[in-house]
């Protein structure tokens, strides 16, 4: 278990943003050893910056080979307990478009169930 935790602020430009505070409310003292991996490499370019009441700014560069056809995943990890304590996604291209239409199609199918289910219902207890 982890001491730090860590809190999405933004992502823009490519740049994820974050608030790495400690779970107790104390302040950090030196910047956390905190790790983004991608497919099991660590991104470079990970930055820290001393913020308020003791907390630390974190910013994450998003590479370009973690955009891709499908669903992308970085990790932040607490170096020292190996902890998983956020995580960033990525999901874009054709891959995606199909598999968001095959599960609207899906609700569709059993929102129209339960409505005729339900109309069956009102006309039964009537």
């Amino acid at each position: 278990m982890s001491d730090f935790v860590v809190t999405k602020r933004r992502m823009i430009e490519a740049r994820w943003e974050a608030v790495v505070s400690r779970a107790d409310g104390a302040a950090i003292e030196a910047p956390p050893k905190l790790t983004a991996i991608l497919d099991g490499k660590p991104l470079l370019g990970v930055t820290f910056k001393r913020g308020e009441d003791g907390a630390w700014e974190m910013a994450v560069p998003i590479p370009a080979e973690a955009i891709a056809d499908g669903i992308r995943t970085i990790v932040i990890v607490d170096a020292e307990t190996e902890a998983c304590l956020a995580s960033i996604s990525i999901l874009l291209g054709d891959a995606l478009d199909e598999d968001l239409r095959i599960e609207v199609d899906l609700l569709r199918q059993e929102l129209d169930m339960l409505k005729r289910a339900f109309r069956r219902h009102c006309v039964e207890t009537e």
